[in-house]
C-alpha cells in the first residue's frame, strides 16, 4: 500500500495516510467498499461533486466516528483519496484509476444508485422477498 504524506495542522512533521496504488486496488474490495449504503452515499456525492469535498459536507445518518470509519474504508480499498488542506481533510473519488483497473463499473454502480434511489428506499424489496419465499 503507497503511503501519501500530508502535513500535519500544527506544522509538526508529515502525516501519514495509506492509499493503495492503482495497481493494487482489487475488485473485491472496490465491491465490499461500495456494498455499503453509506459509503455507497459517500460516492455519489464525490461522483458529482467538482473537485474535492471536505467531510464536513457530508450528511449521512451515522455518528461523526462511524463516518470516519466509512471514509477509511473508502480510502483503504482505493475508491477515495484524502490529503489534507489546512485542517480539513479533503476527499476526492479515484475515478481514473478505477476506470483504468475496472472500466465501466463506477459508473455502472453510480447509474444503478441513482436509479435505485429514484424509485425510492423500498423498491426491489418485494421482487427479493419472493425469490427468496420462491426458492425455499
Amino acid at each position: 500500500m503507497q503511503a501519501a504524506a500530508l502535513t500535519t495542522p500544527s506544522g509538526g512533521g508529515p502525516r501519514v495516510l495509506a492509499h493503495p496504488s492503482r495497481d493494487e486496488i482489487r475488485l473485491e474490495d472496490v465491491l465490499h467498499a461500495l456494498a455499503d449504503p453509506v459509503r455507497l452515499g459517500i460516492v455519489r456525492v464525490l461522483a458529482d461533486a467538482e473537485g474535492e469535498c471536505s467531510c464536513s459536507v457530508f450528511d449521512a445518518p451515522v455518528s461523526k466516528s462511524t463516518l470516519t470509519h466509512h471514509f477509511r474504508v473508502l480510502r483503504e480499498h482505493g475508491v477515495i483519496t484524502q490529503t489534507y488542506r489546512g485542517t480539513a481533510k479533503m476527499n476526492a473519488l479515484r475515478r481514473e484509476d478505477l476506470a483504468d483497473r475496472f472500466p465501466g463499473l463506477l459508473d455502472t454502480v453510480l447509474a444503478a444508485a441513482r436509479r435505485q434511489a429514484a424509485a425510492g428506499p423500498d423498491a426491489g424489496a418485494g421482487t427479493a422477498a419472493a425469490a427468496a419465499t420462491s426458492a425455499s
